[in-house]
């Protein structure tokens, strides 16, 4: 029998008999659990998960451990594999009108793998559990309208940032818990824009939003639960801690000229986009002093350590510092998911790439994170606080930001601490 949290206890309460729901919880509050008994307690035969794909082999072991022993749980079936996913396609077209004792079939899969499987429209009166249903914000994006196109019979939303701090981008979210009202009339009735002329053609700028306590009245209607850390658990203090490092030769000619050679690789920033990339590369892998910066961190300390970067060039040369002091090292990015140094050698160092890791992962057992480079979006920033800061954790939280003095990555930061994402904000700044 899965054991719940006293908070998990009552917002199932709260939501019986409800069949579409969305946990808008605090990220560390247990959505996993709450979300996967609400859909136990729906009782569908079918069940369809989506998530991360980092997040496939969590799911399956999630259930499998806390579920094996269910009444009815037939088969838990991992989607990114063909002859399971035939398999879940054919457990779909079963009669479950005999009488008999109900089968329970979950599926999970990835988003980026959902919407390359139409036969998942064929599914019917299921279940659907999006886990951080963020990722379907943009509603024009093709898994985004792939999943608005299926018809579950339930819907459980799991996020712990819904929105990134921004209202308009609720919309897809609300039309697949059911409120039926057209985007247009959701920003005219929701949000304050502002049309803007940039050389003939009108720009739409969200100046804020308006009727907020109508539209959480609404949400709430609908299913929506929104918990915050703080009403829950008393966790330890979180700690930030601010390091300057001075910007190199190179990065202030790149800035004025837009073009540098650099260990024979040369850098051409053509594009508004391409200059703020090599910048960004100039504040990281090519700053020796903001290596020698995390140098003296990984000597400082023999705790585990979780870093987060960007860059494959990046990866290379952080791992050779930690080998330099024979430090074991764990790595999650697109390419790989090892997280066994971590988990079992106290002095590992983790390194973990945001868009592959800054969702989702508990790594409690460490209590510090350091920002070698920041990300652009602050959903991933503020969701990368949150993988040490939550259930479980005994020791105050230690946040090392490497940021290099007048640069981009100053910019960055004061974006992001604004909870805006900074190519977005850059953008604006340009119009």
């Amino acid at each position: 029998m899965i054991s719940l949290y006293p908070h998990q206890q009552r917002e199932l309460a709260e939501t019986e008999g409800m069949t579409h729901v969305a946990y808008y919880h605090d990220m560390g509050l247990g959505k996993t659990y709450t979300g996967a008994e609400k859909m136990m307690r729906l009782g569908a035969n079918i069940n369809l998960v989506v998530c991360q794909k980092s997040k496939v082999d969590d799911w399956i072991k999630h259930f499998t451990d806390n579920y094996n022993d269910f009444p009815y749980v037939s088969d838990i079936f991992d989607l990114t594999k063909k002859k399971q996913f035939d398999e879940f396609i054919r457990c779909n077209k079963q009669d479950f009108s005999d009488g008999l004792d109900p089968c329970y079939y979950i599926g999970v899969i990835n988003y980026e793998l959902a919407f390359r499987r139409p036969q998942l429209k064929m599914l019917e009166d299921f279940t659907l559990m999006l886990d951080e249903s963020s990722m379907i914000q943009n509603e024009t994006a093709k898994r985004s309208k792939f999943i608005l196109s299926l018809k579950p019979k339930n819907v459980i939303l799991l996020s712990g940032t819904p929105t990134g701090g921004k209202y308009e981008k609720l919309w897809s979210q609300l039309k697949l818990l059911g409120w039926k009202i057209s985007k247009s009339l959701f920003w005219k009735q929701y949000v304050d824009v502002e049309i803007m002329d940039n050389q003939g053609f009108p720009i739409k700028i969200v100046k804020g939003y308006k009727n907020v306590d109508r539209l959480k009245s609404k949400m709430r209607q609908y299913g929506c639960r929104f918990l915050k850390t703080e009403e829950v658990f008393d966790l330890p203090q979180q700690n930030f801690i601010s390091m300057s490092i001075p910007s190199t030769k190179e990065y202030r000619k790149f800035k004025r000229s837009s073009l540098i050679e650099i260990d024979g690789t040369e850098l051409v920033g053509d594009t508004t986009l391409k200059k703020m990339l090599y910048e960004r590369q100039l504040c990281g892998q090519y700053n020796k002093a903001k290596l020698d910066a995390f140098r003296d961190i990984v000597e400082s300390t023999d705790d585990r350590l979780i870093v987060f970067y960007n860059f494959n060039e990046e990866l290379e040369k952080l791992c050779k510092i930690a080998w330099d002091y024979n430090r074991p090292v764990s790595v999650v990015n697109g390419q790989q998911k090892d997280l066994l140094p971590y988990e079992n050698v106290s002095e590992s160092i983790t390194f973990i790439q945001y868009q592959a890791g800054a969702m989702g992962l508990n790594l409690q057992k460490a209590n510090k994170i350091v920002y070698f480079t920041p990300p652009l979006s602050s959903e991933l920033f503020e969701q990368s606080k949150k993988r040490i800061h939550r259930i479980g954790q005994q020791q105050p939280c230690f946040y090392y930001e490497l940021i290099c003095k007048n640069s981009v990555e100053e910019k960055i930061y004061e974006t992001l601490k604004m909870r805006k994402d900074y190519t977005e904000a850059l953008f604006e700044m340009e119009r």
